[in-house]
């Protein structure tokens, strides 16, 4: 999951993998696959950075000496 603001300042989390897609209308807007909008406070470029971490995250094994 990655954690987002909505406009009223508060931080929740998206699950990174029900994401379909981000715009930017001009505020970045983020669609769930089940049609779910949220309006966050981040720029599109730091929420796909944020997905692109997380994914690093689960799918890359760690490296050694890193527990």
């Amino acid at each position: 999951m990655i954690r987002v603001t909505g406009f009223n300042g508060k931080e929740f989390y998206i699950n990174a993998e029900y994401i379909e897609k981000i715009e930017a209308n001009p505020d970045t807007t983020i669609t769930l696959f089940n049609g779910r909008k949220y309006i966050v406070t981040e720029p599109v470029e730091e929420v796909v950075k944020k997905i692109l971490e997380y994914k690093k995250k689960i799918f890359l094994p760690p490296l050694v000496g890193d527990e």
